[in-house]
């Protein structure tokens, strides 16, 4: 899917604000060397917003990534049968058809076989005649989508490399970001059973981005996906929060939760009901992951607008009982600083790890 190049410019459509970051390959070092950010106003034409941002980034390439996300994505992690690639490119259609609550012919459909095996159940119980499974990680996207986005990018002349689930987005970023050691190893210090069986202490960590509308969440163990889901809570439900309890205008309300300022207390007071809900909805979902994957979820990484909110990080942590922390999708990489405005960059970080997953593509370009 893509051209040979040096940059990829990752864009990601928010539903409030578009942003892209820019990486270049100077020979196998990523660097950044753009970034922009423009909010959308309500009502607002994103293509207009768009336009400004390829304005305001000054961006070396038309190349972009860009993603989906919402109720017209589906992901399913699905036992099947062990086979090839070939065989399963034949099957996964047919397979398809129990998971995917949309006309087949409809959907844009892809599949990747993980390492990892459900320790117990799965969403299916395919077995071959060996009795041997394995698990693959099954996506499916309503074709109209996917064609709205591509004559959205090719209105502004640019050239639409992949669309990805902003979901894997998040596990790209952290990739590039380099994994740490004890997470890598974790192979080696958890050997299998001597059954064979897999050790059901495998540690593993969530990362969650808080949107402006929704909340993605991607499980990883052993730096592999094997959880994934959206929820329907994001930052503007907070933004709304605060400005029915102070009494502001939507813009007002977002200016101070961003800020905190003096009324940091009152913002904390007013978001905390849609945290709540929010969080539980995190809750059940690492509880779900530990008990179907036989894995202890013992850090939440956490990124998007939303965790700039007062109190957010905090919150998860005691709520969710596990290690939560701000995670930075640019450290570890060199920015280009005679193109990019490096403390607005850094200022917008904990924002950007969708757009910076999205860019990290161009290692496979």
């Amino acid at each position: 899917m893509f051209r040979r190049g040096k940059s990829v410019v990752g864009l990601d459509l928010g539903s409030q604000v578009v942003k892209a970051v820019e990486i270049t390959l100077e020979g196998p070092e990523p660097v950044i060397t753009g970034f922009a950010r423009v909010e959308i106003p309500p009502g607002g034409d994103k293509s207009a917003a768009l336009a400004e941002l390829f304005k305001r980034g000054r961006f070396r390439s038309k190349h972009v990534v860009t993603s989906v996300a919402g109720q017209s994505v589906v992901v399913r992690y699905v036992q099947m049968p062990k086979m090839n690639e070939q065989e399963l490119k034949q099957a996964i259609r047919i397979e398809a058809d129990r998971y995917v609550p949309f006309e087949l012919d409809e959907v844009v459909l892809d599949c990747q076989p993980l390492k990892r095996s459900a320790q117990r159940g799965g969403d299916g119980e395919a077995k071959s005649e060996s009795g041997e499974t394995m698990t693959v990680l099954l996506v499916a996207c309503r074709q109209p989508v996917v064609e709205e986005q591509i004559k959205l990018l090719q209105s502004q002349h640019l050239q639409p490399l992949a669309i990805d689930v902003d979901a894997f987005a998040l596990a790209n970023a952290w990739e590039l970001c380099g994994l740490p050691d004890d997470t890598l190893e974790q192979s080696a210090a958890n050997p299998p059973a001597a059954d064979g069986a897999k050790p059901v202490d495998d540690r593993a960590i969530a990362l969650v981005d808080i949107g402006a509308s929704r909340t993605s969440i991607n499980v990883l163990c052993n730096g592999e996906t094997c959880f994934s889901r959206e929820i329907g809570i994001g930052g503007h439900d907070m933004t709304q929060a605060v400005a029915r309890k102070l009494g502001l205008e939507v813009f007002e309300a977002e200016a101070i939760k961003r800020s905190g300022e003096d009324k940091e207390a009152e913002v904390a007071r007013a978001i905390q009901p849609v945290l709540e809900d929010l969080v539980n909805e995190i809750s059940l979902s690492l509880d779900y992951v530990e008990n179907h994957e036989g894995v202890r979820v013992e850090e939440v990484l956490l990124s998007g607008g939303g965790v700039l909110a007062p109190g957010a990080v905090t919150y998860v942590e005691q709520a969710t009982g596990r290690s939560a922390r701000t995670w930075n999708p640019l450290e570890g990489l060199r920015v280009a600083d005679d193109r990019v405005d490096v403390e607005e960059l850094e200022a917008w970080a904990p924002s950007l790890v969708v757009a910076v997953g999205l860019a990290s593509r161009v290692r496979a370009a």
